[in-house]
């Protein structure tokens, strides 16, 4: 029995699943900023989403940078698409810098702990600083989903739900009820 647990030992350990599952932090001690992948640094500069829309792109709120994707299938106007463009570049003069201000908080964060410099006092003080600019910075990108949904028309909001891949065959998406019907794209 001994000897049988020591070679499924022996084969778990060996296991690169079994490594990562108890080492998941592994090589992220070399990032710059412990807290942020070097993809997630790049999309706050750029202004990206980074799933923190979902509650409203999951729920029938389109995104601009979705919509513009989907212009010519989901019919906008000229003036929508103009109105659209505007949203977009609205966004990203809103939270490109709440990103730099967010990469810089955790940076500092990042900093008293590798300077052995962090109290309980300073900790409460930049947590509740990345708190701030993380809300900001999701309520930025929600914000512009409500904005875009108000440009839209219901077939259009349809049309952009099966594009993306959220209707569920019956004409049904993020909650919202609209005529069903067969559109491009759509996924049965």
């Amino acid at each position: 029995m001994i000897r049988l647990l020591a070679i499924v030992t022996t084969v778990l350990a060996a296991s690169p699943a079994w490594a990562q599952s108890h080492q998941p932090y592994a090589g992220m001690q070399e990032r710059p900023i412990k807290a942020l992948s070097a993809d997630q640094i790049a999309d706050l500069k750029a202004g990206r989403g980074m799933g923190l829309a979902l509650p409203a792109e999951l729920n029938g709120y389109p995104g601009p940078v979705h919509v513009l994707e989907h212009a010519d299938a989901m019919q906008l106007t000229p003036q929508q698409r103009e109105r659209t463009r505007a949203l977009y570049e609205a966004m990203k003069a809103e939270t490109i810098p709440l990103g730099h201000r967010l990469i810089a908080e955790e940076s500092e964060l990042d900093r008293a702990f590798a300077g052995r410099k962090i109290t309980a006092a300073s900790l409460a003080e930049k947590t509740a600083a990345i708190g701030r600019t993380q809300g900001a910075l999701r309520a930025a990108h929600l914000r512009y989903h409500l904005a875009q949904a108000d440009l839209l028309t219901p077939e259009q909001m349809h049309r952009y739900a099966a594009l993306r891949g959220y209707a569920d065959g019956r004409g049904h998406s993020g909650g919202h009820h609209h005529s069903g019907g067969h559109h491009p794209g759509m996924k049965h």
